[in-house]
């Protein structure tokens, strides 16, 4: 007769066992997350993430546009919180810089790419891409996404599911460039909503602009009419 088989959670356990973090892992993950906190702790005013490609190139219709943004968004007084790098991110980070805000910037360490901007008042490095995604959420009152790659997508929709879900509030996402985003949202609304994998509110978390002065004001009004309430 055989052995009866462990009972499911045994197995679950051993399993777990088997494949957790190395001990030294978790250390430098959890030293990352409190070196993150830290960091969003130390912006004492409102804070707004802006992501974008890091391949675009000074001078560039998206370059442009985004140091505006983050040039009008320091005027507005709030922090600009950007990835660190190259591309879109340097262009915010030197927009707050010429507005006299506060220019953050939450780096990783990549093989390529990912060099560090001149332009962060604050800057951390960070070698895990959740513990420094969690601090793109933490800071923000709001979110300005650039045309991007793989990396803006993944931002985006991190920080699009969140609220969707109610983890974080209802702060505003507003996506920069019409053309750029259309069809995505097209897509969306075509193929998502039909098919009840998302519902039709799910298509007002999203913003669509071309305007740095809107992107700013959709962003500071709400923060303000959050505080005020």
């Amino acid at each position: 007769m055989s052995a009866p088989e462990p009972e499911r959670h045994e197995l679950d356990r051993r399993v777990f066992e088997r494949e957790q973090t190395p001990p030294g892992d978790v250390a430098l993950i959890a030293s990352e997350f409190l070196a993150g906190f830290e960091a969003v702790d130390a912006i004492d005013r409102p804070a707004v993430s802006v992501f974008g490609s890091a391949r675009v190139q000074e001078g560039s219709p998206e370059y442009t546009a985004a140091r505006e943004v983050g040039r009008c968004f320091a005027e507005a007084g709030f922090a600009v919180v950007t990835g660190g790098g190259p591309g879109v991110m340097e262009a915010a980070n030197r927009g707050a810089r010429d507005g006299g805000g506060l220019s953050v910037g939450f780096n990783i360490r990549l093989p390529h790419e990912q060099a560090g901007n001149p332009y962060c008042d604050v800057s951390l490095t960070f070698k895990h891409f959740y513990a420094r995604k969690t601090m793109f959420v933490k800071a923000a009152e709001g979110f300005v996404v650039f045309p991007g790659g793989f990396g803006t997508l993944d931002e985006l929709f991190e920080a699009l599911t969140l609220t969707q879900v109610g983890k974080i509030e209802h702060f505003p996402l507003v996506l920069f460039d019409s053309d750029y985003w259309s069809e995505m949202l097209a897509w969306v609304s075509k193929e998502l909503l039909p098919r009840r994998m998302i519902s039709a509110d799910d298509l007002e978390l999203m913003t669509v602009t071309d305007d740095a002065l809107d992107a700013v004001r959709m962003v500071v009004g709400a923060y303000e009419r959050r505080v005020s309430s």
